[in-house]
């Protein structure tokens, strides 16, 4: 008996597409902030410049890792795999965005000229 958790090859075949086309989709997205980004030098704007920089980094990393988890979990064998995947990826997103907001926070002082 098939087990009952099985993915049809055409449903993962049709999951795959979907997040590549996303990630294109996102990634079009992203050329154009960074463009925008981009032109605040000059602007009254400019002493946000690294923070927006940093924003826009962290959101595409953050955004990037969850396309890899897709890609991952479109290609799990079964529940446990689908489990194990999630839980590594909690773990490493945690990790990482405790660092990004630390950075981002010092960064935001720097700009603004606020010290500890």
């Amino acid at each position: 008996m098939a087990n009952p958790y099985d993915i049809p090859p055409e449903m993962r075949d049709f999951a795959e597409r979907s997040v590549a086309q996303a990630r294109k989709a996102f990634e079009g997205f992203m050329g154009a902030i960074h463009k925008t980004t981009g032109s605040l030098e000059g602007t009254p704007l400019a002493p946000a410049k690294d923070v927006s920089a940093k924003a826009v980094s962290f959101a595409e990393t953050n955004v990037t890792s969850a396309f890899d988890l897709a890609d991952k979990l479109v290609h799990a064998k079964d529940v446990q795999e689908v489990l194990a995947i999630q839980a590594d990826f909690l773990k490493s997103q945690l990790a990482s965005i405790e660092g990004q907001m630390k950075e981002l926070g010092d960064a935001v002082q720097k700009a603004t000229g606020v010290k500890k």
